[in-house]
């Protein structure tokens, strides 16, 4: 990770950075020479312009001689520490120096540029026979008939002004070089603060992966490294609470499974035993073992439903249906029981409850999980109630007992898989979860409200769907 980090910081961050300095450094470098050089021509240019002005005063006195005046100048030329006279016969050969000595170069190369141009003038930069780096303007001399006499040259050596240049190119290289370093130690730190928490955050998370649980995070930085690190921290606690809940759950179903297979068990020996002689103990034998094998079966077809609820497989057959009549239904089947236990089922009924798009059997499965619920956690002598209403386009059902009701701590968490407010009481711990996507999945809400010794009221709400002629109006 801190390879893979520090490598594309390297590459994408630091290496755009140090591209675009060298393109600042060169862009700065050119402009600066180019200014320069700009500076020296125009200066150059002043000069010559203003010798040959004083040049053209003279050719209209009789007898002028350009070669005899332009001597006399370049004899008086007192810049030659700077700059160079030169004086460019019409042909174009240079053929006097304000220096005395002889010219650097023989011809005048932009000496025809010089003529033919609309300004008059003519700039020239390059290396001298002497090899160094100079720069020429020449600005010609014309007779009256716009012929030229020749042309004025000022020379000057640009080894200082290139000196110069270098300098501050040297020292914006310097600058840059400085800026790189502390652009690379700030993001050097600045890389090292992420790439140390991820490091510890990825060690943690393996050490969770392997089954450490109680494995935490130091959060070091309100930022969004300290929210992944908070959200891993979650995610831990999470997977230990639902560690807790599996291994609660795979004991209660162990459990759940025991007791009817050891009642089966045993009444299979009773009943072996006898022989078949006594028919009351081969009576109540075949009654025990049924009614096990139907509380196996249920045990074994909720975890098939929990299963393919975690696998996304759990179907829903939706139908138009008589929500009541499964209700009904739910309720004789569970009035004997609650007779046998000394509890009371109090059933309001509602001849008036319009059908419902749904899947009969599940919720089926939902009316008979809430009211198992409600028998199971009452004391004898209790009452459960049920009751189902139309209010507006919502059926509502309520289930509601006055048992021993759930603590405040535990009733956010009754629709939780695994999860079981009193570990006394038989139960696998799904199948409120189990019911509660069910009512989901028919676009519904089951909700729980219970009082610790008080009783436990759950509410079913199924939407019932519109007219055919109310879905068209609200169509058009």
């Amino acid at each position: 990770m801190n390879k893979g980090i520090t490598r594309r910081w390297l590459i994408n961050g630091f290496g755009v950075i140090f591209i675009l300095l060298i393109a600042f450094e060169l862009t700065f470098a050119f402009l600066l020479r180019s200014y320069c050089y700009q500076r020296v021509e125009t200066l150059l240019t002043d000069r010559a312009e203003s010798l040959s002005e004083l040049f053209r005063l003279y050719t209209d006195e009789p007898g002028f001689d350009f070669e005899k005046t332009a001597r006399g100048f370049a004899e008086n030329f007192t810049e030659n520490e700077t700059m160079e006279l030169q004086i460019v016969s019409k042909d174009g050969r240079v053929i006097l120096s304000s220096t005395g000595f002889a010219p650097g170069m023989s011809q005048a190369p932009e000496y025809a540029q010089a003529v033919s141009s609309e300004q008059h003038s003519a700039m020239w930069q390059g290396n001298a026979e002497t090899g160094e780096n100079i720069m020429a303007v020449t600005v010609p001399v014309f007779q009256a008939d716009g012929s030229p006499y020749g042309a004025v040259r000022y020379v000057t050596s640009l080894s200082l002004v290139d000196r110069q240049i270098m300098t501050l190119v040297s020292l914006m290289i310097m600058v840059g070089l400085v800026t790189l370093i502390l652009i690379m130690l700030s993001s050097s730190y600045f890389v090292s603060t992420i790439v140390h928490p991820l490091k510890e955050i990825g060690e943690t998370a393996h050490t969770i992966a392997m089954g450490d649980y109680n494995a935490r995070i130091e959060k070091t930085y309100n930022d969004e490294i300290g929210d992944l690190a908070d959200t891993i921290n979650y995610m831990a606690e999470e997977i230990a609470k639902s560690e807790r809940m599996k291994n609660e759950f795979i004991s209660t179903v162990s459990h759940e499974l025991r007791t009817p297979l050891t009642a089966i068990t045993g009444w299979s020996e009773t009943m072996r035993q006898s022989g078949g002689q006594d028919r009351e103990i081969m009576e109540k034998g075949l009654q025990v073992i049924s009614g096990e094998a139907r509380r196996l079966s249920g045990i074994v077809e909720e975890l098939l439903d929990f299963s393919r609820l975690q696998s996304g497989r759990l179907e829903l057959r939706m139908i138009p249906m008589d929500v009541l009549a499964e209700l009904e239904e739910t309720v004789l089947l569970f009035r004997e029981r609650a007779a046998r236990e000394g509890l009371t089922v109090d059933y309001i009924e509602n001849i008036h409850l319009p059908p419902i798009i749904g899947d009969p059997a599940r919720l089926k499965q939902v009316f008979i999980k809430v009211m198992d619920n409600a028998i199971k956690y009452s004391d004898p002598g209790g009452t459960v109630h049920v009751e189902a209403r139309l209010i507006g386009s919502t059926i509502k059902i309520i289930v509601s007992d006055d048992g021993e009701g759930i603590s405040a701590e535990a009733l956010p968490y009754v629709k939780e898989r695994f999860f079981r407010a009193n570990a006394s009481r038989p139960g696998s711990g799904i199948g409120l979860a189990l019911a509660d996507d069910i009512v989901k999945r028919h676009h519904g809400t089951l909700d729980i409200q219970s009082t610790e010794g008080v009783g436990t009221t759950v509410t079913i709400r199924l939407p019932v769907p519109k007219p055919s002629n109310e879905r068209q109006t609200d169509n058009d």
